[in-house]
């Protein structure tokens, strides 16, 4: 028996590690935008699992084919070959651009592996040729390579010394990254949108600027995707909205429809730089993820979720900007297809909370800037009342302020 979530809750106090916040909810059961908590309550998930369930929570196609694969083989090392795998390589290629795939289990992962695969093809240049132009603002992950290529030293500060040759420069700012480049560097490593960063959106200018520079000086671009990616912009990938290609990218978060998964996609004439025994992954790519994102990419492209994830994400956007005239508290609204992104003007945690008491479940990132990431499946129904609790409740808190 699970018991009260006051239960549950102290049993977490004694026995797991505080690395997280929690939100004070026990929640037991999801299906589409909808969650359910221990004592039964409902609440609509705008921000399910931090894009994981972008999907929605337990979505039946994956869970059909979760079912079908657990009952046939789930685990595979990978000095094995399984279709599934194979197949997965093959989409994911051709829906970003030609290349070879690396797979492992989360973003993070993902991060180090792309660290060591361009480090490598710089070395085999020039032994000196290992610095990484990241971006302020910017959020890779946990791990000490993801950690150290983070432009946020909130993150960083008892963790050092940090793993070295890592440039930091302002994002957008063209010109600092030019000023960066040595004969030491061999990638730039971005978001096309900032996520954690506070949904800051890459200009067009600023990506093919960085491509250019690239060519200029034969280094490589890396795109983390994580956030961005499988749809969550209206398009495949963030970056096919301006139609400048990485080198590298990044993917993990939506692309397992809710199992964990991470992939690294590099064009062919840098993928074979990782020889055998140089990277690797006890569970990555294994049967069971493999078919969760087979089935994941089948959902995205049979319910037309890139369509919908433009056209929702437009009323969302064209909602809150009305709202900004007439809530003072509403300092921008930015973002694309739906991810999307509201700085304030005060503290954004309150309005969090705020939005839970009436059972909606939001964000907030860079303590003032509320962040929503529907899932691509929400109903307009689900999106209308989800927005018009925000709504109600950043005008409650703007006539307070």
């Amino acid at each position: 028996m699970a018991g009260t979530t006051k239960d549950v809750i102290a049993q977490y106090d004694r026995y797991v590690m505080k690395t997280y916040v929690r939100t004070p909810l026990v929640l037991t059961k999801g299906k589409g935008s909808r969650v359910w908590d221990l004592e039964g309550r409902e609440y609509l998930d705008l921000f399910p699992g931090w894009g994981v369930s972008g999907l929605g929570h337990c979505h039946p196609w994956i869970m059909k084919a979760l079912r079908g694969q657990s009952g046939r083989l789930i685990h595979l090392p990978n000095n094995y070959y399984h279709p599934a795998q194979a197949k997965l390589a093959k989409k994911l290629a051709s829906l970003a651009f030609d290349g070879k795939v690396f797979f492992a289990n989360s973003g993070a992962e993902m991060v180090e592996a792309a660290i060591k695969l361009v480090r490598c093809w710089g070395h085999a240049q020039t032994p000196a040729k290992h610095e990484i132009i990241v971006m302020e603002r910017s959020f890779h992950g946990r791990t000490m390579g993801a950690l150290s290529a983070t432009g946020q030293s909130k993150y960083q500060e008892g963790f050092g010394p940090l793993l070295p040759g890592f440039v930091c420069v302002p994002f957008g700012n063209l010109a600092a990254v030019q000023r960066a480049i040595t004969p030491n560097t061999c990638a730039i490593l971005l978001e096309p949108i900032q996520g954690e960063g506070g949904v800051q959106v890459a200009t067009p200018e600023f990506l093919g600027g960085i491509r250019e520079l690239a060519t200029r000086h034969q280094l490589l671009v890396i795109y983390d995707e994580i956030q961005t990616g499988m749809g969550r912009t209206g398009t495949w990938f963030a970056f096919q909205q301006t139609g400048v290609e990485p080198d590298v990218m990044l993917l993990a978060k939506t692309l397992g429809g809710g199992v964990p998964i991470g992939a690294m996609l590099a064009k062919r004439a840098i993928a074979d730089v990782l020889a055998p025994g140089t990277h690797g992954s006890t569970f990555g790519g294994n049967p069971l993820v493999a078919v969760s994102a087979l089935a994941a990419c089948e959902v995205i492209e049979r319910q037309k979720l890139l369509e919908r994830a433009a056209a929702f994400g437009t009323v969302a956007r064209e909602r809150l900007t009305a709202l900004q005239a007439r809530c003072p508290i509403i300092a921008e609204v930015r973002g694309a297809g739906l991810m999307i992104g509201i700085e304030l003007r005060v503290d954004g945690r309150p309005i969090v909370e705020a939005c839970r008491a009436q059972g909606v479940l939001i964000n907030c990132t860079q303590e003032r800037v509320l962040r929503l990431l529907p899932a691509l499946t929400i109903t307009r129904a689900q999106l209308d009342r989800g927005l018009s609790v925000l709504e109600r409740v950043l005008e409650a808190s703007a006539t307070h302020a």
